[in-house]
Parts: structure tokens; sequence; C-alpha cells
């Protein structure tokens, strides 16, 4: 998703893709193809019964009460008073939420997969409860998003909503289905390097979008950033005196006290 959006906004949208927007498409496609390579088999749950033993085991009830109460915490006391201003708290609120609605959405997989199969889903109530929660979260995560994209810039938006909200989705996958149980240390260390590898592919497309950088303009960048004048404190700058031409006797002498 994330260098497709950034080509589909460069063709239909017309914004630039500079040579670290590039760059940091390639790395998120790197960090993306090690993930896959590394990541954990996915736990089997294939009825609805067995999804709700998963949602009653106390790991994740105590997870969920956290989730809900940071949530909670945030949406009526700070976002009232700190959200014009700081742009974590937003952005938490959507990362939060989101926990909630990947949660619920593989939940309805399931459902739709025994839907086909010709089980009894629709009389089951966890159908409509993961509904009600996937339809709240979506709306509580547009809107915060929604609010957030007026107030802050858009370079500065995605990308830390990116790392919040796939950090959270990962620690609620890890505790729900227990996808990291059986993997090796190589593999765990292999996804925690694609995950930042991809964090660092969005950085640089996001951070860096304004900057003309191409391979043509490089060099010459590069040359500008060394030639650039290092500003100096008043206090730290030395009084130089030409030595080559020396004042006349009938102009007026400065004598500089030293304290």
């Amino acid at each position: 998703s994330v260098p497709c959006s950034a080509i589909l906004s460069s063709y239909l949208l017309g914004e630039r893709l500079n040579l670290l927007g590039k760059l940091g498409c390639m790395l998120s496609l790197v960090g993306s193809t090690v993930m896959v390579i590394h990541a954990p088999e996915d736990e089997e749950v294939t009825t609805l019964d067995e999804m709700i033993s998963k949602l009653k085991e106390p790991g994740f009830l105590a997870y969920a009460a956290i989730l809900l109460s940071l949530c909670l915490l945030l949406i009526f006391y700070l976002a009232p008073r700190y959200g014009q201003s700081n742009i974590l708290i937003y952005l938490t609120i959507c990362s939060v939420i989101g926990a909630f609605s990947v949660s619920s959405v593989k939940g309805l997989g399931i459902a739709i997969k025994g839907f086909f199969a010709g089980r009894p889903v629709l009389q089951h109530p966890l159908t409509w409860i993961l509904v009600i929660t996937l339809v709240a979260s979506i709306t509580t995560q547009i809107n915060y998003l929604n609010k957030s994209l007026d107030i802050f810039n858009t370079s500065l938006v995605f990308p830390i909503y990116y790392v919040l909200f796939t950090t959270i989705v990962i620690a609620t996958s890890i505790i729900l289905f227990k996808e990291w149980v059986t993997m090796t240390v190589i593999d765990i260390i292999g996804t925690v390097c694609g995950f930042l590898t991809i964090i660092l592919g969005v950085f640089l497309l996001h951070a860096f979008k304004d900057m003309d950088v191409s391979l043509g303009n490089l060099p010459q960048v590069l040359q500008n950033e060394q030639e650039a004048p290092v500003a100096r404190d008043d206090k730290n700058i030395l009084i130089e005196v030409d030595n080559s031409s020396i004042a006349p006797e009938d102009k007026p002498k400065v004598f500089i006290l030293y304290t």
C-alpha cells in the first residue's frame, strides 16, 4: 500500500516523487518481503466458537481492557485539551481502535467462510457483535484521522499513524492468536528487521517529499549542503582587523574593554 499510494499520487495527483521517495518505496518493498519470509504461522481458527474461546482468554481480555481504557482516556480527557497541539493524541486513538477493527475483520472473515460452508453464522451472536464493533471502530478511526489531517501536515500524519497502527496490530495478533509462539529466534529478528526497514522507507517517503532531489542534481545538493554558511552567535564572533588599511589619525578611535 505504501509504494502504490505514492506512485498513484504521483501520476493522478501530480505529486512529484523524488529520489528519496523512490528509495523509500524500495525499502518498503524489501522490508515487506523480509517480513513475509519470516512471518509466523497463523494459528488455525475455523469456527466462531473457536474465536470466542480466543477472545475469552485472560491475556487478551486484560489487553483489550487496557486498550479500551487508554482509548477512553484519550478521547474524553486528552483530546479536548491537547489534541489541537499534539499530533500523537488523535493518531494514538486511531491506532488503538485499529486493534479492535483488525480483530473484528478476522472474526468476520471466519463468519463469511462459515456462511458459504452452510453453517448458521447469522444466528450466532458473535457475528453481530463483530459487525457492530467493526462499524464503530472504523467510524472512530476515520473521524480522528480526518481531524488530524485538518490540523497537521499530511507528510507527518501518515508515517506516524502507519508505525503506531502496525505496532498495535502486531501486538494484538501476538496476544490473540499466539502467532509468535512457534517462531525461532532468526524469524523473530527477521520480522523485526523487516518492520524497521518498512518504517525507514515510510520515513524517507514522507519526510523529504518536498525536497527537489534527483540523480541529476544530487551532487549539487550535497555541495550546497557542505558550503552552507555556519551561523555563529554574536557573542562568539571575533573582531577582525584589516592590517592593510590604517585608519587616519583624525578619525575617532574605538577602545574595547574586556571584562
